[in-house]
């Protein structure tokens, strides 16, 4: 069979040297793949770690590893061999990107550091992927869970009363990815309209994690303010959070004056809009401890889906709590197609996985390849190396 390269998405044409692992670099890489691009995974003689961070599996697969690998095309090599790293040259010669997650200098024995990278191949983007930056904090390993410590995030997430707490899957490096690839077509873009060379783009977990908590980061940069845990409330929104009904949790979200009264005129108490303790959403929050008895008390009127019927024809934010199946379910409700089949390289079998959330009126993305096995394609990809010419 051939090299697994997309006939079809904005980025078809484009050529990918993944040298990352675990979840950052791949997630990124998946998604270019998604647009079209032709990715080659490299690997160690291990595999990628996520392979087998396990249970979950699917057959002898984490599904980990499933999750953020499909549409590439895999082969297993030991940079330390003379042969593997020339094959890893070769890769190189032929490709628009690189992108790597290694910690930084040991690349450098390979001549794959970002300056050996630039002078050998000026014409190439290449994406480095750090926990820290490359600077002071260059040795500090970078996992997801010691960026969600460092950054703030746990100390501003759980109980007020309880212990900061983790989120409940590693998001810091799904926003690292997402950073990167932007970073990648923007690189891409400048290419193409200004015929510009290569380029470097070093995205870090850190600086990544600042970015994306927005309003919390500013907090602390612009203001006096001390951002603690607040449970599942909002620190400037109120009611905006879980709430209990009749029989079970529902979510509310009411964001302005107006949403306010079209819920306490749901609940049959139009009198709290008016009320100047809850009139304006300064005086909700101030007020929320007061606030929040009276709107327990209304609820427990009804069961919750009772509640989200109504106040979902009247337009108003409102949701139940799901588990993730169920959430499934619900985006399938609702026609997103949350779920897309690929099948096997050998057509053994029939891959599920969550659809990118992108919808393309091109109907640019592609699903043609599910996750490959360790070192499926090392064939494919050398024919292709003998048959394509450099950059």
């Amino acid at each position: 069979m051939a090299l697994q390269q997309p006939q079809a998405g904005p980025l078809q044409g484009i050529v990918v040297a993944d040298f990352s692992r675990v979840l950052a670099g791949p997630y990124a890489t998946m998604l270019l793949a998604d647009l079209g691009a032709t990715v080659i995974k490299v690997e160690g003689p291990n595999g990628d770690d996520t392979r087998q961070w396990v249970p979950p599996k699917r057959g002898d697969t984490g599904t980990y590893y499933l999750s953020i690998n499909r549409n590439k095309n895999s082969i297993k090599l030991d940079l330390k061999d003379p042969d593997d790293l020339e094959t890893a040259y070769a890769i190189i010669d032929r490709a628009d990107v690189l992108i790597d997650n290694f910690r930084v200098g040991s690349l450098n024995k390979f001549g794959l550091d970002p300056d050996s990278v630039a002078k050998r191949w000026p014409e190439l983007i290449h994406a480095k992927i750090t926990g820290f930056g490359s600077r002071a904090g260059s040795q500090l390993p970078g996992y997801d869970m010691l960026i969600q410590a460092s950054s703030g995030f746990m100390s501003m997430t759980g109980s007020p009363d309880g212990p900061p707490q983790k989120a409940g899957y590693a998001f810091i490096d799904v926003l690292t990815g997402l950073h990167t690839t932007v970073g990648i077509l923007a690189s891409l873009m400048r290419r193409e309209r200004f015929g510009n060379g290569g380029e470097t783009i070093r995205t870090n977990l850190l600086s990544a994690a600042l970015s994306s908590m927005v309003n919390m980061t500013s907090a602390a940069v612009a203001s006096d303010a001390e951002m603690t845990r607040t449970g599942n409330d909002h620190p400037s929104i109120f009611p905006y959070g879980p709430f209990p009904a009749k029989d079970r949790d529902l979510v509310i979200c009411v964001g302005n004056n107006k949403q306010f009264a079209v819920f306490a005129d749901g609940l049959g108490a139009p009198e709290l809009a008016d009320d100047p303790r809850f009139a304006t959403n300064e005086q909700r929050n101030v007020n929320r401890e007061v606030l929040r008895p009276i709107l327990h008390e209304l609820l427990a009127a009804k069961n919750a889906e009772e509640w989200i019927d109504m106040f979902r024809a009247k337009g108003l934010p409102i949701a139940p709590i799901l588990t993730v199946r169920e959430a499934i379910d619900f985006a399938d409700d609702l026609e997103l197609d949350p779920v897309v089949k690929i099948p096997n390289k050998d057509g053994s079998d029939e891959v599920p996985f969550v659809s990118n959330p992108l919808d393309l009126s091109s109907g640019g993305i592609q699903y043609t390849k599910a996750a490959p096995g360790l070192d499926e394609d090392r064939d494919d990809v050398l024919e292709w190396i003998a048959g394509t010419p450099t950059k």
